[in-house]
């Protein structure tokens, strides 16, 4: 079998070898056995994703078994939805029986959580959930998920009944989207610290799109875009814009942008939620967010250097000592969140903001450079 493959408009690269399928699926099936001995279980199958792992699994059963199916839609193309639809409801009535269910992967969570809810009004007697994947990194729901296969990271993959576009199921070997290599940032940093101007240093350096959510948000609303539009709709009401409006605005400058060698986003992400949405966005155009770096400077020095600016910028946030250290301070509490969320992934980048504007590009680029 070939190591990358193409379906429709994709690149995907072998992840997980037929014979390491394999070994998932005996391993799934030893437990199986082991706990169901003397029971007579219902398998449901979760369609269309997991018949082929269901078909192995039953095969490797050695006890008396019952099979039915359930087919709910979450998937289109590569992104996943957070709306779940019951597309075909299991037959025969379930209740009072032991039931297995089997999953091709499990990521959000949110299928298996509308399944659970299905069996709970069923009044199954029990119930466990079978799952050839798991995406630890994605999954957000309680429910235990009792067998196994493999755990992966939180890529796209196809084969083994997984799909894309109705492609790929067939495959008898795992296959990830494979990345397009691209350096996307998040730029953090205090007020005072230097980074719109580090940002200017580095998109000429590295040849790298700036995307600032304050001037996206400016162009959108002064041109009144449709997204502007409806972003300035809940400003004039004094509420938040919802992530989906921020969301959409940067999908639609990464668009625009699409033969770019990476960009520097600033200004967002703000929120794990938003940090989310982003990996999205990326992972739908077959890349990821390779860092966050964040300039590090001492509080007594950016209140020195604002205050210095106050006496030419005009901003009345730049003249008040008070101000600007609720602004040090919202900024960090901003920050560690993402800084959490980021150093999970091992993305995480602090560094030295004090000095020459030459001698901080010289850091900055030195942690760039290995990303």
């Amino acid at each position: 079998m070939k190591n990358t493959i193409t379906l429709h408009d994709l690149t995907f690269e072998k992840s997980i070898s037929k014979t390491d399928v394999q070994h998932a699926v005996n391993g799934v099936a030893v437990r199986l056995n082991e706990d169901y001995r003397g029971k007579r279980p219902v398998f449901l199958t979760v369609l269309n994703g997991a018949f082929l792992f269901s078909a192995e699994l039953i095969k490797k059963f050695d006890h008396e078994c019952e099979m039915s199916f359930i087919k709910v839609a979450s998937y289109d193309g590569t992104q996943q939805s957070d709306e779940i639809h019951t597309v075909m409801g299991a037959e025969p009535s379930l209740k009072g029986r032991d039931i297995i269910v089997v999953e091709d992967i499990v990521d959000s969570g949110n299928t298996i959580e509308t399944i659970i809810k299905i069996l709970e009004q069923e009044e199954v007697a029990s119930y466990r959930i079978a799952s050839l994947l798991y995406k630890p990194e994605a999954y957000k729901k309680p429910y235990k998920v009792d067998y196994i296969g493999l755990e992966i990271s939180n890529d796209f993959v196809v084969g083994f009944g997984l799909d894309y576009n109705g492609l790929g199921r067939n495959l008898t070997s795992i296959y990830k989207l494979k990345k397009t290599h691209m350096t996307n940032l998040v730029l953090f940093g205090p007020p005072g610290a230097g980074k719109g101007t580090q940002a200017e240093v580095l998109k000429e350096k590295y040849d790298l799109v700036h995307i600032s959510t304050g001037d996206v948000f400016r162009y959108n609303i002064k041109n009144a875009t449709e997204l502007g539009t409806l972003a300035k709709s809940y400003i004039d009401k004094g509420q938040l814009v919802p992530d989906t409006v921020t969301i959409d605005m940067l999908s639609a400058e990464v668009e625009k942008n699409a033969d770019a060698k990476g960009f520097i986003f600033d200004g967002f992400p703000r929120t794990e939620a938003q940090a989310d949405a982003l990996a999205t966005l990326l992972a739908s155009k077959n890349t990821e967010v390779a860092g966050m770096v964040a300039l590090e400077v001492d509080d007594e020095v950016l209140v020195q250097r604002l205050l210095e600016r106050g006496k030419t910028s005009g901003r009345a946030d730049d003249a008040d000592e008070d101000v600007i250290r609720n602004r040090i301070k919202v900024y960090y509490a901003e920050t560690a969140i993402l800084k959490g969320y980021y150093e999970k992934q091992d993305k995480y980048h602090g560094v030295d903001g004090v000095g020459s504007i030459e001698e901080i590009t010289a850091r900055l680029s030195d942690v760039i450079d290995t990303l």
